[in-house]
């Protein structure tokens, strides 16, 4: 059965329990699992679609621990590489009175060599591409010269393959050591890229642009864009056509995987039928009301893997949203 394949960090959030403390002031942090494609992957597994990680964990007790509960989480993971002499990464997440987050700092100090920046294109699970369907991925790996040649070498895979690539941009730019490189590396990722994901902050940022449909203008290649707008809205262009979705209105406590669980939601609809059924706008509108639905339901509890919403939550949460209407 083909597969998703998301390749990229898997790290420990270190999540603030005091809310609206700034991080010297917090006297107490919770440990997550965490990391956009790894939990993307758990959305995936708990959705039911059959998906594998490609990753790099340190030999330490945070990684075998991670390991472990991507294991649980029904997550393939042949394809996450365990590197001796590093440390896997721990980000400390501050968060304000609304479950918004912060990201303040990363354990270790100057000096600490973190396994995420160490994955090896040479130890890439070739197999994986022969049967998957999606290769999944955003921009953090491209700050480090080896992750940045792993990444390199599974877009060559993918196009090998004829597997779709969806990258979801998640910009953060405390992982760079120089900032300004992703101008230079973005266009080349995007070269290889079919469907695009990020933040309406991102576009502004990085395309100068925020509407899907000139962003599609200037990237004819792409088959989908999705903007999401915090709790705004979601825009979109699919099927060459630009529309927008309401966020639906929840008492959020943890924003945390939001953005992942709407992902994941999107790639488990669209995995399932023929891409041309993005081409019917009521196809495409029920894929993304879908993603919205998980999206809110994942900032309901705190962690990015406990928060993922099921296929039947979700289903539930849109029909009582349909019975009110």
């Amino acid at each position: 059965m083909p597969r998703v394949i998301c390749l990229g960090e898997v790290l420990i959030d270190q999540i603030a329990e005091d809310i609206g403390a700034p991080y010297e002031l917090v006297s107490s942090w919770k440990p997550y699992f965490g990391g956009a494609p790894a939990n993307v992957a758990c959305g995936l597994a708990k959705l039911g679609t059959p998906v594998s990680l490609i990753s790099c964990v340190g030999q330490d007790a945070a990684g075998t621990d991670l390991l472990k509960q991507l294991g649980a989480a029904g997550v393939e993971t042949s394809g996450v590489q365990v590197h001796p002499e590093s440390t896997t990464r721990e980000v400390y997440v501050t968060r304000d009175a609304q479950g918004d987050r912060s990201f303040a700092r990363f354990n270790g100090d100057a000096q600490t060599v973190y396994a995420d920046t160490l994955m090896s294109a040479e130890h890439l699970p070739e197999h994986l591409f022969a049967d998957a369907k999606f290769l999944v991925l955003g921009t953090l790996g491209l700050s480090s010269p080896q992750t940045s040649r792993a990444i390199g070498r599974a877009l060559k895979l993918a196009e090998e393959n004829f597997v779709k690539v969806v990258v979801d941009v998640n910009w953060r730019a405390m992982f760079w050591k120089n900032p300004e490189q992703v101008a230079k590396l973005l266009p080349v990722l995007l070269k290889y890229t079919d469907f695009l994901k990020m933040t309406e902050d991102e576009a502004k940022l990085l395309f100068r642009l925020t509407s899907p449909a000139a962003i599609s203008q200037a990237y004819s290649h792409l088959e989908g864009i999705l903007l999401t707008n915090g709790d705004k809205d979601c825009r979109y262009y699919l099927g060459e056509r630009q529309a927008k979705h309401a966020v639906f209105p929840v008492h959020s406590i943890d924003t945390t995987g939001a953005g992942d669980a709407f992902l994941a939601a999107f790639i488990h609809k669209i995995y399932h039928r023929p891409l041309t059924h993005l081409l019917d706008p009521k196809f495409a509108d029920e894929a993304i009301a879908y993603a919205c639905a998980a999206g809110a339901l994942a900032t309901l509890n705190m962690g990015a893997i406990a928060a993922q919403p099921s296929d039947r939550q979700i289903r539930e949460f849109l029909a009582m949203r349909e019975t009110k209407h």
